[in-house]
């Protein structure tokens, strides 16, 4: 591991006053970690806050406290930001059914029983996390399982990735579809032999369901974010990056800020599909007092995931030979959503997981940015999951900043080969080549696609190994990328992405007070351990909150 700077240097660094009027806390005998503006790790025993913000860390040039709390050698950290996460999505999935860990087709219908048994469910039964690649049979389920169970109730359940949907005879029947239904752009209805559907829609195909079912009430969409900001506040994650709100979200979010209601920071991305998009753009950039609000920026929609073989591939899919994916924006209106995004000055954030789509998404931002020069900077690729390994640099030439989720690699591993082919996967989750480039990487998990715990994500990025530490040695090794480097992605360089590193994603005279406490020293202890640790305390703004 690099050298940590020591304490002497740092109490060198810029010193806050404290205000006589303000409220102190002094914190001593701490096992502390923060990075500085260079990247560099900076070890401390004691830090003062004041309010909201760090006043110094090192011992403190004053005796006026309000407080000293002796954290008794416990190791304080940054609070981890999020860099790509759907926090209602979230507060939906943590009330809904969960398939996460069906380990068969049969085995998620029997959940689902199980779960309705259970629980009040409402007009339509709703679940999410559903994934063939973990099944024996690898392949797509059918509405024939559900309808035994479920004739008269329609069931909508996405996939893990969020870009496909399983639903019953009933959902298909309210929503009109047969086997005459014509196919949709960006999208498959999938059918059998005979040409009726399975039961199984891709991407935009989903929406031919997903309009029939009923509106969020404004007070349910207040308790999903109630319940997702508690969940990322025990799990560490003070902030977070919220891939694409309508306008409905968005006028909540603000209402939320306003009035004091937010404990974590969200940095949210506009849909790019909402009707309204153009008159949220006119509305401008967004930020509140406390600064728990960002909206500076836009999520538009490349194409679909890979698992089911949605992603936009140059080439066809190795397990699939007649299919090369799919782009959810067609090709034709890209150029107007380059345009209107960067034209009204947002940033933005362009989903891209196949290499097709990747290299589309880096030759519109170079026509952009030559229409636009004054709008250049920051702006992302959500996911760059898989690119050509010739275009990597480009994400250098044109600033473009890589969004990447490390447990997407190990979660995929069982199937991107099957995918993509050996060759292909040169370009594939490439954090090591990004950062030898000089490429700032925000990491994030892509929640609730992926677990919202960050730790799991620092443990990934490291080990390039799943929760039982498998394979040995990690899955495509070389590709891994340092402790530190992986911090930095979770802390410093996912403010940067979000033009807040000014303000947090360290600890350091004059930044917000956003911190957490662990139970293990994460700088001491094997790679394999890093997934375990537990949140002990979590305080955002100079309060605490978990």
């Amino acid at each position: 591991m690099k050298a940590i700077t020591t304490l002497p240097l740092l109490i060198s660094l810029v010193f806050v006053p404290v205000s006589l009027s303000a409220k102190t806390t002094h914190f001593t005998n701490i096992n502390g970690y923060t990075l500085n503006q260079q990247g560099e790790l900076v070890q401390f025993d004691e830090m003062l806050i004041e309010d909201d913000k760090v006043v110094s860390i090192g011992k403190p040039n004053t005796t006026s406290v309000d407080k000293v709390v002796d954290l008794q050698g416990k190791t304080l950290i940054p609070g981890l930001i999020d860099a790509h996460g759907h926090l209602l999505g979230l507060g939906e999935n943590l009330t809904q059914v969960d398939l996460r860990t069906s380990e068969s087709e049969q085995a998620a219908v029997k959940a689902i029983t199980q779960f309705v048994s259970a629980h009040k469910t409402g007009v339509w039964v709703m679940g999410r996390g559903w994934n063939q690649v973990n099944w024996p049979s690898k392949q797509f389920p059918s509405k024939d399982s559900l309808d035994k169970e479920f004739a008269d109730v329609p069931v909508y359940l996405s996939r893990i990735d969020g870009h496909a949907a399983w639903v019953n005879s009933k959902a298909l029947e309210v929503a009109g579809i047969n086997a005459s239904t014509p196919a949709v752009e960006g999208g498959e209805i999938v059918k059998d032999e005979n040409g009726n559907p399975t039961g199984v829609l891709i991407d935009n195909a989903m929406d031919l369901v997903w309009q029939h079912i009923p509106d969020t009430s404004l007070e349910q969409l207040r308790n999903q974010l109630d319940t997702a900001q508690q969940h990322l506040l025990s799990l560490g994650v003070t902030s977070m990056h919220d891939a694409g709100i309508s306008q409905r979200v968005r006028d909540m979010y603000v209402e939320q800020a306003e009035a004091h209601r937010l404990n974590l920071r969200i940095y949210a991305m506009l849909a790019a599909t909402d009707p309204n998009i153009t008159e949220m753009l006119a509305q401008g950039h967004y930020q509140d007092e406390d600064e728990f609000l960002s909206i500076r920026s836009v999520k538009a929609y490349g194409d679909g995931a890979l698992g089911s073989r949605g992603a936009a591939l140059l080439a066809p899919y190795s397990d699939d030979p007649d299919n090369k994916g799919l782009l959810v924006t067609p090709l034709e209106e890209l150029p107007a959503v380059f345009d209107l995004v960067i034209g009204e000055d947002f940033q933005l954030n362009f989903h891209a997981i196949g290499d097709r789509a990747n290299r589309l998404v880096l030759q519109h931002f170079a026509k952009a940015f030559k229409k636009y020069p004054d709008n250049k900077q920051r702006h992302r690729i959500e996911h760059a999951q898989v690119i050509a390994v010739e275009d990597i640099p480009l994400f250098v030439e044109y600033g473009i900043i890589p969004s990447m989720q490390p447990t997407h690699a190990t979660s995929d591993k069982n199937m991107a080969e099957d995918r993509l082919g050996a060759e292909r996967l040169k370009g594939a989750y490439a954090w090591r080549t990004f950062l030898n480039q000089g490429s700032r990487i925000a990491f994030g998990s892509d929640f609730p696609v992926e677990l919202a715990n960050p730790f799991h994500g620092l443990h990934a990025a490291v080990t390039r190994q799943d929760g039982d530490n498998q394979p040995q040695g990690g899955w495509i090794p070389e590709e891994s990328v340092t402790l530190l480097e992986a911090f930095r992605g979770f802390t410093i360089d996912a403010a940067y992405a979000a033009f807040q590193e000014d303000s947090i994603g360290q600890l350091s005279p004059g930044m917000k007070a956003d911190f957490i406490i662990i139970d293990k020293d994460m700088f001491a202890i094997p790679a394999s351990q890093i997934r375990d640790i537990q949140v002990q305390q979590t305080w955002v703004n100079g309060k605490q909150v978990f």
